[in-house]
Order: structure tokens, then C-alpha cells, then sequence
């Protein structure tokens, strides 16, 4: 990509705040403590076995012990890896459940192809939010090829515009009865009815800031389409390639990904969720921390990706601008929510230690604190986030 492409060829001004990108990867059942939490705090810690391929990034990443969101429920929390809130009680909050990953899809609006690209590998996504409380679909590896890099014919662009103004033609009219509706509503209705018409304007905002799109050409590659369902260890790693090139030609600045376990892969005879039911059997936890690492060692992987890439918006390279997130909404297999397996790399922090915070519970910090400071970081200008009381202290910027 040229230089100048990403900004001229939009007709953009110059940029004067750094633009950030945001990429998450999520397992589905936590990870084994003993194997994912160094011994010591500070940054002389010895590498503990599941994060033993980030050794070379040591000065790039940190680990955060005794952060999570406070609540309980298992698999069912889960989905509250990127907001702190439990679906069901998305109404008692402003912004509802929105993740993370949303919230950054809504602050880059259409300035990208995709304002978000929600993932998966062998296990179902469970963590992208809209505000509404609807949970975003996720897609393959294949579809996420296809997304990047395939132009549509001019059969499909068309209906693809016929579509986008049938959709807007929709909602002129459930704005046109909404509107009548309200007039006959009481004043504590009026203020209820607002919200859902605010998610209708939000919904048409959306439609017409991506409509440009369909005529705009993808961005070009060598890379052939990958091959699908080779095994965990060949599918994520192709995944995480497409990431890289997707941060790469701007096509999106918010990724999402969930990475699971298919039978068989590494040699292992069993279940993720089996295994993640250890009851510290040497065979199930070795299991798991070989599972983990390899998904570590993937985010070691994507550094090194962005590493090599110069970033052509902000100057220096890609992982200088890009946050990598690791981590779960529930904190082991055995259903504990409690200490979240949190690991962050990039994206301009001071990294390179081992963070622990409080243990007492009326010192705990909350996990969000540290997502509201990634939210920040984005460029966000926020002071609250899910359950967040404030951004993580002893989480400092690069000048």
C-alpha cells in the first residue's frame, strides 16, 4: 500500500490524533491459572509454561492478576468479557452491554470498509455487543477471506444497493409511525420511546455511512484463499494472518476472535470443556496449557506481523497503534469468574511486567478499568465504560 493511500484516496484531511486499531482474542472457557500467572509480580518474573512463546516480546506485554468483573455465573459470563455486564442486566446501564470492540466500531464509524470484524476459529464467538444488546455474528475463516479481499460482481453490488435502500425505505416509515406513536404517549413513555428511536437513527446513520463502500475496490493480495478446517494449530494461524493484513490495508480497526479446540488437534484426545473440568489431573492440565499456549503463541505471532509493518497513517510500526487483548469473561474451566486471565500487548502502553492489583474484595480494581483505558487509548474521550470506576491506574502511555 502506497503511503498515501489510506488517507487521499477518501479524501480525508491530515490526521491529527494517532489512529488505533484494537484486536481481542478469546477462548471460551478461561484459562488454567497455574500454568498462565507468573509466580511474582514486576517485570523479573520467570515465563510461566502457557506464555512461554512470548519470551522475545517480554518488554511488549504485561499480565494483570486479580481484575475481573465481579460477578458470578460460569459459562454465563462469558459474554461479559468486553463490557463487564451480564446481558440480562444491560438495561440498568446507559450504553446497555455494548463491547468494547462495538464501542470502537461506532467511535471509527465508516472511515474503515468494516467498522468491526467479529471472528472465529472452531468455536462460537460470544463476546461482540451492539448497544441494543444484539450479539454480532461471527464469521470463518473463509468468510473472513472472502470479506477482504473478493470484490462482489456488479450483480451483487447491485442488489447490495437495492438492499441498502430498501432497508432505508424501511426505516422511514417505522420513523414516520414512531413518531406518530409518541405524540400519544405520556412523559416517562416519551422518554422509554425515545431510546428505541435513537437505535433506529443509529441503525440508519449506519446504512448510509457504509453504502459508499460497495463501489469502492478491495484492497489487493498474493495470498490465495486459505484452506478451512485443517486443525486448530493451521486455522488459527491463517486467521491471524488475515487480521494482520486487515490492520494492514485499514480495512477495519476493531477485530474480534474466538479460538477453540476441535478434537484430536495437538495430538489431544478430548474436549476443550472436558479438559477445562481438570480437578488438577496432570493429563487434562497439561492439555489445557498446551491448548493456551498455542493461542499465545498466536498472539506472539500477530507482534511479530505488526512489528515487521511500517504503519503508514502514524509512522513507526503497526503494533506501536495496535492493542492486543487476551483474555476471558470467566476465569477457569471450572466455572470461577474471579482473577480473569488478562493479557494486553502494544497499542503505545508501558508494558512488561506482571500487574497485581488487590485481592481483598473491598480493594478489588475492576476489569473494566482496564478496558475503559484501552477505550481511551482508542482516542475515546470517556471517562466510564461498562462497569468501569475509572481508567487502570499503573497503566501509563508511550510519550
Amino acid at each position: 500500500m502506497l503511503e498515501s493511500m489510506p488517507l487521499t484516496a477518501r479524501g480525508k484531511r491530515a490526521v491529527k490524533k494517532p489512529v488505533k486499531r484494537l484486536v481481542t482474542m478469546s477462548p471460551n472457557y478461561g484459562a488454567y491459572h497455574q500454568g498462565f500467572f507468573p509466580k511474582t509480580a514486576g517485570s523479573a518474573y520467570q515465563m510461566p509454561p502457557t506464555l512461554k512463546a512470548l519470551e522475545k516480546h517480554r518488554k511488549d506485554f504485561s499480565v494483570f492478576s486479580n481484575l475481573d468483573h465481579g460477578i458470578a455465573g460460569g459459562h454465563a459470563c462469558v459474554p461479559t468479557f468486553l463490557s463487564g455486564i451480564m446481558p440480562y442486566l444491560a438495561s440498568n446501564f446507559p450504553e446497555g452491554n455494548i463491547s468494547l470492540d462495538q464501542k470502537a466500531a461506532e467511535f471509527v464509524g465508516a472511515q474503515t470498509r468494516y467498522p468491526s470484524m467479529t471472528l472465529k476459529v472452531n468455536d462460537a464467538n460470544l463476546v461482540s455487543f451492539t448497544r441494543t444488546g444484539v450479539q454480532v455474528p461471527a464469521i470463518d475463516l473463509r468468510q473472513t477471506y472472502r470479506a477482504l479481499f473478493l470484490d462482489e460482481n456488479a450483480h451483487d453490488k447491485g442488489k447490495a444497493h437495492e438492499r441498502s435502500a430498501r432497508q432505508r425505505s424501511i426505516l422511514d416509515v417505522v420513523l414516520d409511525e414512531a413518531h406518530s406513536v409518541n405524540k400519544k404517549l405520556g412523559k416517562r413513555d416519551q422518554e422509554k420511546f425515545s431510546e428505541y428511536l435513537e437505535s433506529v437513527r443509529g441503525l440508519e446513520k449506519k446504512i448510509v455511512q457504509q453504502e459508499p463502500w460497495i463501489d469502492l475496490p478491495k484492497p489487493e493480495t498474493d495470498l490465495k484463499e486459505p484452506l478451512q478446517g485443517r486443525g486448530t494449530e493451521k486455522d488459527l494461524k491463517a486467521m491471524v494472518e488475515l487480521i494482520a493484513l486487515a490492520i494492514q490495508t485499514d480495512s477495519t480497526r476493531a477485530v474480534t476472535l474466538s479460538s477453540g479446540f476441535v478434537n484430536g488437534d495437538f495430538g489431544l484426545s478430548g474436549g476443550y470443556h472436558g479438559f477445562s473440568h481438570h480437578g488438577e489431573r496432570e493429563k487434562e492440565t497439561q492439555a489445557l496449557m498446551k491448548i493456551e499456549g498455542y493461542q499465545v503463541s498466536m498472539i506472539g505471532y500477530l507482534m511479530d506481523l505488526l512489528k515487521a509493518q511500517e504503519d503508514p497513517i502514524n509512522g513507526g510500526t503497526l503494533l506501536d497503534h495496535t492493542m492486543l487483548l487476551y483474555g476471558c469473561g470467566m476465569a477457569t474451566g471450572t466455572h470461577s469468574t474471579k482473577n480473569l486471565p488478562l493479557l494486553l500487548a502494544g497499542g503505545g502502553f508501558k508494558l512488561g511486567d506482571h500487574k497485581v492489583y488487590p485481592e481483598e474484595k473491598s480493594k478489588r480494581i475492576p476489569a473494566a478499568n482496564l478496558l475503559l483505558s484501552m477505550a481511551q487509548n482508542f482516542g475515546m474521550e470517556i471517562d466510564r465504560f461498562g462497569t468501569s470506576t475509572g481508567p487502570l491506574r499503573d497503566l501509563e502511555w508511550k510519550a
